[in-house]
């Protein structure tokens, strides 16, 4: 069976992360954080979620599942 690819553009990932619980823990490592990290984490995030998601819909299924981070 043939599977469908998109082929628009993906539109900017809005935020995934809840930005003061980031910057409460880097500030307690005794860190300070930087507003291109979050960006870069929610980036990162979001590449991690379409993979999981991803692989999930590759095993036939529509829930996605900590096994398939």
């Amino acid at each position: 069976m043939a599977t469908k690819k998109a082929t628009t553009k993906k539109k900017p990932l809005e935020m995934l992360l809840v930005q003061s619980k980031v910057k409460e823990y880097v500030r307690g490592q005794e860190m300070m954080c930087s507003s291109d990290l979050i960006e870069a984490l929610n980036d990162e995030i979001g590449r991690l979620l379409d993979r999981a998601v991803q692989r999930a819909q590759d095993n036939g299924r529509k829930t996605a599942r900590a096994s398939d981070v």
